[in-house]
């Protein structure tokens, strides 16, 4: 597996296949909810296993801190560490930019991950896109 940042027209294209079919077709995201107006001032990072992408994510910096956001796998791919993977590398990102937190919106499905990863939560669950989340945040 290999995780980096999106350099080129064709791997954006990629994450973008990604995050449509994992937010839009499985998750009801609403398109126009799921490609927003931060696209071109993200960070976009391409998880790939051999030649076939399977995960993305996007990170932008935001009060003093990285925010991590749009993290995904293909279902076909879960489970085997890609995710973290992913998130590892967002982490490292953040901190060659000079900063020392990161920050995230969990779907609550998805919170004991983040806390496995170290995050925490910082907040009462709320609602974005129709689905539940909480906010977490990590000192790296």
């Amino acid at each position: 597996m290999s995780t980096r940042i999106v350099e080129t027209e064709q791997e954006k294209n990629k994450i973008y296949h990604i995050r449509k079919t994992v937010f839009v077709e499985e998750q009801h995201v609403p398109i126009e909810e799921e490609i927003d107006q931060y696209e071109e001032e993200a960070i976009h990072f391409i998880c790939y296993e051999k030649d076939q992408a399977v995960g993305a994510g996007r990170l932008r910096f935001i009060d003093q801190c990285g925010k991590l956001e749009r993290i995904c796998i293909l279902k076909p791919h879960r489970g085997k560490s890609y995710g973290k993977e992913i998130i590892e590398r967002m982490e490292n990102e953040i901190v060659k930019h000079g900063y020392a937190k990161a920050k995230l919106h969990a779907q609550t499905h998805a919170k004991n991950f983040y806390e496995r990863l170290g995050y925490e939560v910082v907040s009462e669950e709320f609602m974005d896109a129709g689905i539940p989340h909480v906010a977490m945040v990590k000192q790296l």
